[in-house]
């Protein structure tokens, strides 16, 4: 008989997955932050910036989401741990390659398409093994434990990476941040890391998760559930959001509010850090309460109207203040989303479902959160009207999110 897996040693499992993501988006979020700098040594103009920046952010989404689709199930099939692994030493290497192969606008773009190949099933897997370790009635947390990785590389990536350019440069400093993520996330992993719990364990949790099961069986094929294109489009319209802020708020802050990029380090910090503690509550709430996406909805709500707050204002603390309340409000939906995909799914197909989720929502919100801000800052020349579309963007998610909660029963 297997023996039972230690509850320590289960938990252990998404504080682990959390550090690769945290590599992960260091990795990814690397280049929004060296815009300004980018720009500054290109001799760029502000819609020079929109023009050209939209490009180098959109690429990496586009090629990160056609990974997703296409080779998800592939993965799944090769195996989530192994695909992990592949998949950080991919984008670890790419990184790596930004020190010999940075010096012109073109290799940029191919980096960063190669970028989000290499990334592309890394989220995707760490869905399939939170959902082969953990019943429904945990996996807000679970999920949020890896998944508060993103909110805390946003949160110390500028603390780590402008100081890194402001030392080395910019292409040293992402070499650099590559071999560095590369020797600390692989062997975690490798050590670490399983695909699924022994044989009883995987019968305890399948006796925990027996409640919806039926119902999944009976849905058949998820691309016929109506339920999984409405979180779809809930999913593209946070993409939009998320990665609209992540990727705009740094060169806002230094070209529309005047920050000096040297001192944009704790501002960014601290807009981000809010989602972090965001996170661990709304997946407690999510987990309690099992209202995920009304709690999603309600977030996405609060979060336009803090971000359109702040666009009205230039003093510093104010605008640290409305935008950490933006992000803290958003992490309703970052807490949620994977267990409301993962209860959508059916079982023996999270892994490849979840990369047609991730997909999906990042080739539409986030090749839209990149290009859509950009153009609107290419054709004005403000940074303001870029920043709103986000607002409008954040009360579609709302609604949508509320129709969604209307057809979920947990």
């Amino acid at each position: 008989m297997a023996k039972l897996q230690p509850p320590c040693t289960r938990w252990l499992i998404p504080v682990v997955l959390a550090i690769t993501v945290l590599i992960n988006y260091l990795d990814r979020n690397n280049l929004s932050l060296a815009i300004p700098r980018i720009a500054q040594d290109f001799s760029w103009s502000d819609r020079e910036v929109g023009s050209k920046g939209e490009l180098l952010l959109a690429a990496f989404y586009l090629s990160y989401a056609m990974s997703n689709l296409l080779l998800s199930p592939i993965a799944e099939r090769f195996g989530p741990k192994r695909s992990v692994m592949a998949a950080i030493g991919a984008f670890s290497i790419v990184t790596i390659l930004y020190a010999p192969l940075g010096s012109s606008f073109t290799s940029l773009i191919v980096l960063r398409l190669l970028l989000g190949l290499g990334e592309g099933v890394h989220i995707p897997m760490l869905s399939a093994i939170t959902s082969h370790w953990f019943p429904t009635a945990e996996r807000s947390r679970a999920n949020a434990i890896w998944g508060s990785g993103i909110l805390m590389s946003t949160a110390i990536a500028p603390l780590i990476i402008i100081p890194s350019i402001q030392l080395w440069g910019w292409r040293p400093a992402f070499a650099v941040l590559g071999a560095i993520g590369l020797s600390i996330s692989m062997p975690l992993v490798y050590f670490l890391v399983q695909d699924k719990p022994p044989r009883q364990d995987r019968q305890n949790t399948a006796v925990m998760t027996a409640p919806n099961q039926q119902e999944r069986i009976a849905l058949g094929s998820y691309g016929r559930d109506s339920r999984f294109w409405l979180a779809v489009l809930g999913g593209s319209l946070n993409a939009f959001c998320a990665f609209g802020l992540l990727n705009w708020l740094p060169t806002y802050f230094n070209r529309a509010k005047g920050i000096d990029f040297e001192k944009l380090g704790w501002p960014l910090a601290l807009v981000f850090a809010a989602g972090i503690f965001g996170m661990a509550l709304m997946a407690y709430l999510g987990d309690r309460l099992e209202q995920r996406a009304q709690l999603a909805s309600v977030g996405f709500l609060m979060a336009g109207v803090m971000v359109y707050i702040a666009t009205t204002t230039s003093q510093l603390e104010l605008l640290v203040l409305f935008f950490a309340a933006a992000v803290f409000c958003q992490s309703a939906y970052g807490a949620q989303e994977y267990a409301i995909i993962q209860r959508i799914l059916p079982a023996e197909r999270v892994g490849a479902g979840t990369g047609l989720y991730n997909g999906l929502s990042i080739l539409l919100g986030g090749v839209g959160g990149s290009l859509v801000p950009g153009s609107i800052v290419a054709a004005t020349g403000s940074f303001d009207a870029g920043i709103i579309s986000i607002v409008v963007g954040a009360w579609l998610a709302a609604i949508v999110m509320f129709v969604l909660a209307r057809r979920i029963r947990y």
